[in-house]
């Protein structure tokens, strides 16, 4: 992981940027020496997240009925 300073980032954003898309290298921008900022490359693939359950579920009965009937949301009001 390369850390490099807020102001060397500002004058070199572009290139740094090129550079983290280019080698996959995560870059830490840091103010007086603290980290405040991560530059790192994104992945074109699908997120882990992305169908994680699926095949998990099942839908048993009517999904698409109400589930009162008319008479019974008259009540409610």
């Amino acid at each position: 992981m390369k850390k490099m300073a807020a102001g060397v980032f500002k004058t070199n954003c572009l290139a740094v940027m090129d550079e983290v898309q280019a080698k996959h290298e995560t870059v830490v921008i840091t103010k007086h020496g603290k980290p405040v900022a991560k530059l790192v490359p994104i992945s074109t693939g699908t997120d882990e997240i992305y169908n994680f359950l699926g095949g998990r579920g099942a839908i048993i009965g009517d999904v698409v009925s109400p589930v009162i009937s008319p008479e019974e949301w008259g009540e409610l009001k």
